[in-house]
């Protein structure tokens, strides 16, 4: 099975109040998991994304699709960076824990739906 494994919230809002040790351990926590989870081939893919200030949402306004700046939701609640896995959902959760446990912020955990092979 394939989960994504998903971490919310904008980099400022998140770090705002965290000191540079904090900081640097939580960027040594997140390479090393990267680094375990491609060693063990269960990574599937894995992005970081710019910080929520830089995002565009388009909406429909006045009966048509209209660009703004800014992110959809609020920022604590916006998509900072993912990783696909390929593991049992147990893994995935276990994973998603660990971070938590640091960041104590929440990630979410969602199943992939499955797909036809491409003929």
């Amino acid at each position: 099975m394939k989960y994504m494994i998903m971490m919310f919230g904008g980099m400022g809002e998140t770090l705002q109040d965290r000191s540079p040790e904090w900081i640097s351990d939580m960027q040594k926590l997140l390479m090393g998991l990267d680094a375990e989870l491609r060693e063990s081939g269960e990574l599937v893919d894995s992005q970081k994304l710019m910080d929520p200030a830089a995002a565009k949402t388009v909406r429909y306004v006045a009966s048509k699709a209209a660009p703004t700046d800014g992110p959809f939701a609020e920022v604590k609640e916006s998509l900072a960076g993912y990783w696909i896995i390929e593991a049992t959902e147990e893994r995935a959760l276990e994973i998603a824990s660990t971070v938590v446990d640091f960041i104590e912020f929440p990630m979410e955990v969602r199943q992939i739906m499955d797909q036809p092979p491409e003929l």
